[in-house]
Formats: C-alpha cells, sequence, structure tokens
C-alpha cells in the first residue's frame, strides 16, 4: 500500500512502550492523500488538502497475541475491538448494542452461483439497532464528537445515516439536525423526527440536501461521510468481525454496495491492521464496489481508468443508500479496487425486486434494495469468471427494508 492511502503510517512500538493494557493505541490522524498529520484529539473535518482523514494506530506483531486472548474475554460487540478504534473512554461510551451482525451462508443459490462453486456469505446488518450498517460509523463518530465537547452534530443522508444519527445524538445528549432529498422515504423521515432530530427537506439528491446545512451558523459539526475522521473507523469493525468469523482468514471477496464508500477504505483499512498485528496472514480481499446504472461514478470511473469519479449527472435510482453522486473518497476507493485486483458493477434497476423475492423465498432472508444489487453483482462476477470455484464471498446485505417500508 502507497503512502498516500493513509494507514501505513503506523510506528512500530518500542520495547520499552507500556504494556497494551495501559496504553491507547491510536496515535494521530493523517490526510489521506497528502500524508500531513493532526493531533487524534482536536476536533477536525476535512484535512488543509480538503480531503478525509483517516486514524492511525501504534500496531507491530508483538500486540496481536495480547489483542487476540483479550478477545476470549469479551462480549461479542462492536467494542470488543476497542484498542483498534479512537475513543478515548470506553466506560463512558453511548452504546445502544452496534455490530456482532450474524455471517449467514447462502443455502440455496442461483444457478449460476452453484454451477461456479463458489462459498457465499452475507453479512446481515439489519440487526443493528436503528437496522441498517450506519449504526456502525455513527456510534463512534457521535461518541467522539460528545468527547471532543460537540454541543450538536448534522449531516446530509439520503436515509438510514440520518436514523443513526438521530438515534446515537439522542442517546449522548446531543441535538442533531438532518437533511434529506424531499422524496426520501417517510417511514425514513418519521423516524428521524422520532429520535428528536430537526428533519430539513429539499428538491434534488443528497447533494442538494447538504446545502440546507449551510443555512445555519450555530456550530453543529458536520458528520456526514469522509467529512470526519470517525466514521471509518467505526465502519471498520465490519472488516474485524468478518475475519474473526472466519477464523481470522480473510474472504476471496468483499462485495460492497457503495453509496460514499465509508466501507470499502474501512474494511481495506481494518485488514491492513489486521495483517500489522500479525493476526491475519492472507492477502487483502478483492473489493467490489456495487453502483446502480443510474448511479454508478465509481464504476465509470473504475471501467475508463480514471484516478478520481466525476460527479454523476441526473443520479436516479430506487435503492436510496446508492444515490451518491460524488463521493470524497472516490481517489482511494479507486484505489483499493486496483490495488486488490478487485471490481465495480453497476446493476439494472429491473433486477431488485425479483431478486428480493427470490432470496425471501428461497434463503428466509428479508434484503434490501442495496443488498439485492450487491448479491446480483456476486452473480455478474461469477459469469464473467472473475469468482471461480472455491471462492469465499462476503456480500453485504446493509440495512433492513422495513427502514424503507418494503418488508
Amino acid at each position: 500500500m502507497g503512502s498516500r492511502m493513509g494507514y501505513d503510517f503506523a510506528m512500530p512500538i518500542s520495547s520499552n512502550s507500556p504494556d497494551a493494557h495501559d496504553e491507547r493505541w491510536a496515535r494521530e490522524l493523517i490526510c489521506s492523500r497528502t500524508g500531513v498529520t493532526a493531533p487524534l484529539d482536536e476536533l477536525t473535518n476535512l484535512s488543509p488538502a480538503g480531503d478525509p482523514w483517516l486514524v492511525t494506530y501504534d500496531l507491530d506483531e508483538s500486540r496481536g497475541p495480547v489483542f487476540r486472548q483479550r478477545l476470549q474475554e469479551r462480549p461479542w460487540s462492536l467494542w470488543r475491538y476497542r484498542e483498534l478504534l479512537p475513543i478515548a473512554d470506553y466506560e463512558a461510551r453511548v452504546d445502544l448494542g452496534e455490530g456482532a451482525t450474524p455471517l449467514v451462508p447462502l443455502r440455496r443459490p442461483s444457478e449460476v452461483l452453484a454451477d461456479t462453486g463458489c462459498q457465499v456469505y452475507v453479512k446481515e446488518e439489519g440487526s443493528n439497532p436503528t437496522g441498517s450498517f450506519k449504526d456502525r460509523g455513527l456510534t463512534m463518530a457521535i461518541n467522539r464528537a460528545r468527547e471532543l465537547g460537540v454541543r450538536g452534530v448534522q449531516l446530509a443522508t439520503a436515509g438510514n445515516a440520518g436514523l443513526a444519527t438521530a438515534a446515537y445524538a439522542t442517546a449522548s445528549g446531543i441535538c442533531c439536525r438532518v437533511a434529506m432529498p424531499d422524496d426520501a422515504p417517510t417511514v425514513i423521515r418519521n423516524r428521524t423526527a422520532a429520535y428528536g432530530a430537526q428533519v430539513l427537506t429539499s428538491p434534488g439528491t443528497l447533494v442538494d440536501a447538504a446545502a440546507r446545512l449551510q443555512e445555519f451558523d450555530d456550530g453543529f459539526f458536520t458528520v456526514s461521510t469522509f467529512r470526519e475522521p470517525y466514521r471509518v473507523e467505526g465502519k471498520k469493525t465490519m472488516g474485524l468481525e468478518i475475519a474473526e468469523q472466519l477464523g481470522w482468514t480473510a474472504p476471496d471477496w468483499i462485495v460492497y454496495p457503495t453509496g460514499g464508500g465509508t466501507g470499502i477504505v474501512a474494511m481495506h483499512k481494518a485488514f491492513d491492521e489486521l495483517r500489522r498485528l500479525g493476526i491475519v496472514k492472507d492477502p487483502s480481499p478483492r473489493f467490489v464496489v456495487v453502483q446502480m446504472e443510474g448511479c454508478a461514478p465509481i464504476v465509470n470511473a473504475f471501467n475508463e481508468g480514471l484516478d478520481e469519479a466525476p460527479p454523476w449527472q441526473n443520479a436516479h435510482t430506487s435503492a436510496w443508500g446508492l444515490r451518491v453522486p460524488r463521493s470524497l473518497a472516490d481517489f482511494v476507493m479507486l484505489k483499493i479496487l486496483r490495488e486488490t485486483n478487485g471490481d465495480a458493477v453497476a446493476i439494472p434497476e429491473e433486477e431488485l425486486d425479483g431478486t428480493r423475492a427470490r432470496l425471501a423465498r428461497d434463503e428466509g432472508l428479508l434484503f434490501g434494495a442495496e443488498g439485492a444489487a450487491a448479491l446480483l453483482a456476486v452473480e455478474e462476477l461469477a459469469r464473467r469468471g472473475r469468482i471461480e470455484r472455491g471462492h469465499r464471498v462476503v456480500v453485504f446485505q446493509t440495512g433492513h427494508p422495513a427502514n424503507y417500508g418494503l418488508a
């Protein structure tokens, strides 16, 4: 991994360092593009270059056995990995029971997957407290905002992130403001308001909704995707859990429905850190970005060999979490896809409903549109010959369809 990725600046521990029981492993922030650093415990949004910050840790193989031993004594929870999280005061954290989601093998795969002979696992994120994987990132962002003295948080969202932000802000005693496109599902808007958030709406996409936040000048801290350093660290626990659930090995593929792309960056970071600790010996999984044909900026940039993704014009899709015209971390994701020999797939809208129905009928699993798109991408990669016999594939079901009124 090149130094411009940011997170391979971890420093080895000196032989006279304090024991891991007495030391916080998180060290500092580093710009994902330039390598410029900043203190871990100073409130900040983007780096001076206007790019996302990432958290670095003091890691080497001497800490791996300590970390694994301590995991044996801890409950199955996102917070079991606290040495690899940026939280300053573990005992004072706000915890709603996020993380620790199941990894479910598909029992009746489609014909193309059965013919391939690969093993497909579903990482079922709908069991999180507010029904989606967004809880992982937002618990970390808001816990850190609370630790750093923030009185209010805000973000623009296409849906599930608003629910998570409102829930964790309320639990933390912090005010919350959420901006959404005005055609966001009514269920999402109502649930977000029920948690006590101020909900703003506007015509257009996520980018248009974000403009509403500029109307305010009251010091609320922005926790939108990649606009603060800590959502990545919460999402990183998806990769840590997968590795542990697979016996501290890496799958061959991680197939991920991608809007802003926090999970791609986060899970790649997770496996990198586990290798530094000597816990996982395998190469990184191959990552796959999954988007919709009506909004596929990363897919197009990958296929065209670009290092950055131009904003998508006239974004449209019923998969709300994938209607994201631009990501601040486009250059990081594209580099990860190429360095891991990954891929990027755009899915046609008309295939979603049939796939959701088949999964409910054949597997007993309720998939949202985003999860259905991810499974369709696995089938497409199998048809192309990229996924082969014996490969282990993890596909993300990112949120419960009831959040969108679909279940």
